[in-house]
């Protein structure tokens, strides 16, 4: 096929990647040259902390982009090749950028996230005025929006049919990449005055955090590693992925949020492995297809962003006040007096990171336990998650207080002594993240307060001084979460009626 157009500008978002990219491979083979740009756009980084892992991840993961876009234009004889960052308001940015260039067109990622599809609405709007076409596709996701329907046409809300659905149409063309390689020859020198490469945090107003010691390995050298290294456990999975003391994870899901690493690279080799027998590969598929799952629900939902997906939850009455903010605050502090509650909160604290099964339990903590409306702790997690996705967090959180799609049952409360003693039994988890409790023997560790009292003694520990003592009670917490849900399950039963 050869070039239809003169000039295009590709726009990375979250796709900081030159291997297996939908929107580079097209604008590649319709253009004879083409430029590529990030945008550190203002309406993101400006609400954010001034020291925040993802910016420092970004702009790793941006510098290893212009050394690809830089070594992809040498091998085909273009010299100057790279990547052109701007730092303003991407609706701003690209359209000016776009006109500079004298492009004819535009192309990107989808992003379904309804902030991001209003500023793709008024990027459209302003290159259109321009005689410029913008042109998306698909990359985050293997299927998005109406892809996967149910018979009668309608989106799915229960996810195992969704999955089944999913991996029934499913075939080896969905998953295969979208070559950049042979057509990088269209890639065109960065033009001359135009800085190529990421600034440094400093130009944009951020600071150094603890990134570079949490060996994350970021852009898609550190992606295609850790991918590696998963790829040696993947068959053990499904036994090893619930347990936070145990390496089980893929710790793929930052790389997957920016696109460092492509989700059909993932999802092919977890497809093949899984039909060749692999249950861990099968299993990690699953949690692909969740993922896929929660973007469809927020496209055919948008109002899940900021409300229940089941409207009667709505009307619960959650905790208020004073009484409300001081539970919070020791929820997020990692002071509720329930080590493995507490330990997954210095989890996320220290490191950005949080292990999944640790999200379920306090997730469940925070809503069930201490009555904390569940957009509390969305919210928590959307400004410390590394792997910050609005679908997927959302997702998680209306699945754990019982308001979403195919959420846990109501009455289905974890109980966090249980939790702990059976996934971390041993408290290797517990003691690498609360010190203070690392002399109790692993009988006492789960629920310190039941701990007999020579036990206690022969540690040093001294409740309420050197760790807290429960916020809660859970079995009194759990009669009155009961209590609170019961007005969901009386309109249910008026609806029925």
């Amino acid at each position: 096929m050869l070039p239809s157009i003169d000039a295009a500008l590709v726009w990375f978002r979250r796709d900081l990647r030159t291997d297996d990219h939908t929107a580079l491979h097209h604008a590649l083979r319709s253009a004879r040259q083409v430029w590529c740009v990030f945008v550190l756009d203002q309406e993101i980084l400006d609400p954010l902390p001034r020291a925040d892992r993802r910016v420092e991840f970004i702009l790793d993961g941006l510098a290893e982009l212009q050394a690809q876009l830089a070594a992809l234009g040498a091998a085909h004889g273009v010299a100057g090749t790279g990547l052109i960052v701007r730092h303003g308001w991407a609706r701003d940015e690209i359209p000016a950028l776009a006109r500079q260039l004298r492009v004819q067109a535009v192309y990107a990622s989808h992003d379904d996230e309804p902030a991001a599809l209003a500023r793709d609405a008024q990027v459209r709007g302003r290159l259109a005025d321009a005689g410029i076409a913008l042109h998306t596709s698909k990359d985050h996701v293997v299927f998005e929006r109406s892809e996967v329907l149910t018979g009668s046409g309608t989106p799915y809300g229960v996810f195992t049919p969704y999955k089944n659905a999913w991996l029934k149409r499913l075939t080896p063309e969905h998953l295969a990449p979208w070559p950049i390689e042979p057509h990088a020859a269209h890639l065109a020198a960065v033009p001359q005055g135009m800085v190529a490469g990421p600034p440094s945090l400093a130009d944009i107003g951020f600071e150094a955090t603890n990134l570079s010691s949490l060996r994350m390995g970021a852009g898609a050298r550190g992606a295609q590693a850790s991918f590696s290294d998963f790829l040696t456990r993947i068959d053990a999975y499904d036994d090893t992925r619930n347990f936070p003391a145990i390496k089980g994870p893929s710790y793929l899901s930052v790389h997957l949020r920016f696109g460092t690493i492509s989700i059909r690279q993932l999802a092919r080799e977890a497809w093949q492995r899984g039909q060749a027998g692999s249950r861990g590969a099968e299993v990690w598929l699953s949690e692909l297809i969740w993922r896929d799952f929660y973007h469809q629900v927020m496209h055919h939902h948008p109002h899940v962003v900021s409300r229940s997906f089941k409207a009667p939850y709505d009307h619960i009455k959650w905790e208020h006040g004073k009484h409300a903010d001081a539970l919070f605050a020791a929820w997020c502090e990692g002071r509720t007096g329930y080590p493995l509650v507490d330990a997954a909160m210095a989890q996320i604290n220290q490191t950005g990171y949080m292990h999944n099964r640790l999200r379920m339990v306090v997730a469940s903590f925070l809503v069930k336990d201490l009555g904390i409306d569940w957009r509390w702790g969305e919210r928590y997690f959307a400004e410390k998650l590394n792997d910050y996705d609005l679908a997927a967090n959302n997702g998680g959180w209306q699945w754990a207080s019982s308001s979403g799609c195919d959420a846990q049952p109501y009455f289905r409360i974890f109980n966090p002594v249980s939790q702990s003693e059976k996934f971390d039994p041993a408290g290797k988890f517990i003691r690498r993240y609360l010190p203070q409790l690392a002399t109790l023997p692993d009988t006492a560790l789960h629920a310190p307060w039941m701990a007999r009292p020579i036990d206690l003694a022969a540690s040093g520990l001294v409740l309420g001084r050197d760790y807290p003592l429960p916020l809660v009670q859970h079995d009194e917490a759990r009669a009155r979460t009961l209590e609170r849900y019961a007005l969901v399950k009386a309109e249910r039963a008026n609806t029925a009626g």
